[in-house]
This record gives structure tokens, C-alpha cells and sequence, in this order.
């Protein structure tokens, strides 16, 4: 019996340490990237996706993703990535380092708080929504059933939204004979202010304006651009900050 109860702790002190090294080391130093905001902000913002799919470690073990974004939301931790395989993301939390410049730990904050409320909206039916686009097509909750539904949610004067004008039209164009795919955007705008703008800078998304009052009140939104992805049961899959993201969960859930 001795034995069996020895040969069980080492089985288990060999399982844990073996799930603790799966991962390799992190990709950069997390003391070193925080020596200035710039260095860190630059990191942050190309290398890690909060809003993708990740396996989320604290110091020692495997967690949530959910625990993962309220750590970054209300503690004091950036997150690096470890060295794994191309298409595996691996995040593992490390401490602010005392005397880091304060900036770090108040963007880091905001960023995880939207992270975290984007996850909690995933998995969720999508508002009630009822109104025209420009070309005065009603769309509805019912309209958009049966589809795969891609929203962009931008204002005429957000530059990270314009910006990504020309990714997100290509991006509809790879997907033009999905007849199950429909590319819609929300925008804060008035029709006759958009109609103007888009004569200049195409977007090859249905738009449609004055949804200033719903992105604030129905879908609580306080950050441009945002993405959301719907599944053809009208419940929402994604919600997603950036192109870069966005390109990479269209790709799993048109495979669905």
C-alpha cells in the first residue's frame, strides 16, 4: 500500500511539472519590456490579443481566461506571451514591477476591464435590432438569422476605424460568395454626414447610421473599433477590438 501511495505522488509531481514545461519561456523579458511605456505599449499592442482564444497561466498554473482578464482588470499584472507553437497563444501573467511609470498599470487596467466585458458578452443573443441601412434595407434579429453576421461598430472620426477601411473590405471580399456571411456596421453618424464620407472611403459593409444611442445604451460600447461576430442562431461568438483578431475568429467560424 506504501508504495501505491508513493508511486501516486510521484505520478502526480511528474503530471504537474510536466504541465507547468509544456510551455516554453517568455518571449520577451517581463522585467526588461517595462522599463518605458513605450516599449511596453508597443509589445501590448502587437503581440498580445486578449480577445482571441489563449491558454492563460498565473505563476504557477492554468487558469480561466475569464480569472486571466479580471487579474489585468483589477490587479497588478501585464501579460507576455510564452513560446509555444504558431498557432497556439499563450499568456502568462507577470507583476508590474515596483517604480514601473504608472501609465502601465492604468492602461493595462483599462484594457483588461474591456477585455473582460467583451468575454462576458460572448455566448449571448445579440440585442433586440430593428433599423435601415443607408440603402434603406431593413435589417432585424430575424433578417440576420440563418447567417453568419460580421459587425464593425465605428464613427466617422475614429482614425483606428478608418484606418482599417481597406483590411475589413478585402476581408468581405473574400467572403463575397458566402451567401451565409453578411458584413453589417453600426456607425454613430448621420446618413447625410456618411453618405458624404463613404463617397470618399468605400466600406463594402452594409452601413447603417445614427446608432450612437444603441452602441451606448444596448451594447454598452466605449471603445472604436469594435467587431462583433454572430452565429447563425443570432448569439454572439466574438466580440473584437481589432481587424487582426477579427480576421482570425471569421476564419474559425466560417468553418463551423
Amino acid at each position: 500500500m506504501q508504495k501505491f501511495v508513493s508511486f501516486i505522488i510521484i505520478f502526480l509531481f511528474f503530471a504537474i511539472s510536466t504541465a507547468q514545461n509544456r510551455f516554453g519561456a517568455p518571449e520577451v523579458d517581463p522585467v526588461q519590456i517595462q522599463k518605458t511605456y513605450t516599449d511596453w505599449s508597443a509589445y501590448q499592442s502587437k503581440k498580445i490579443m486578449l480577445s482571441r482564444d489563449f491558454i492563460a497561466l498565473d505563476s504557477s498554473k492554468e487558469i480561466s481566461k475569464e480569472t486571466f482578464l479580471d487579474q489585468l482588470a483589477n490587479g497588478n499584472f501585464i501579460p507576455i506571451r510564452l513560446e509555444s507553437e504558431p498557432e497556439m497563444y499563450v499568456y502568462k501573467l507577470f507583476e508590474i514591477q515596483p517604480g514601473t511609470d504608472s501609465s502601465i498599470k492604468a492602461t493595462m487596467n483599462q484594457i483588461g476591464f474591456d477585455a473582460l466585458k467583451n468575454y462576458k458578452m460572448e455566448g449571448t443573443a445579440f440585442p433586440k435590432f430593428s433599423f435601415k441601412d443607408l440603402d434603406g434595407n431593413l435589417v432585424t434579429n430575424e433578417s440576420m438569422k440563418e447567417k453568419i453576421v460580421v459587425i464593425k461598430c465605428w464613427y466617422i472620426h475614429c482614425t483606428p476605424c478608418i484606418r482599417e477601411f481597406p483590411q475589413v473590405n478585402k476581408l468581405a471580399a473574400e467572403y463575397k460568395d458566402r451567401k451565409d456571411i453578411l458584413f453589417i456596421s453600426l456607425a454613430e453618424d448621420a446618413a447625410a454626414q456618411l453618405k458624404t464620407f463613404l463617397a470618399r472611403k468605400p466600406l463594402s459593409y452594409s452601413v447603417i447610421p445614427d446608432m450612437k444611442a444603441y452602441m451606448n445604451e444596448a451594447l454598452q460600447l466605449n471603445s472604436f473599433p469594435t467587431h462583433f461576430i454572430l452565429n447563425k442562431e443570432g448569439m454572439i461568438v466574438k466580440v473584437l477590438p481589432n481587424f487582426e483578431s477579427l480576421e482570425v475568429a471569421l476564419a474559425k467560424e466560417s468553418r463551423q
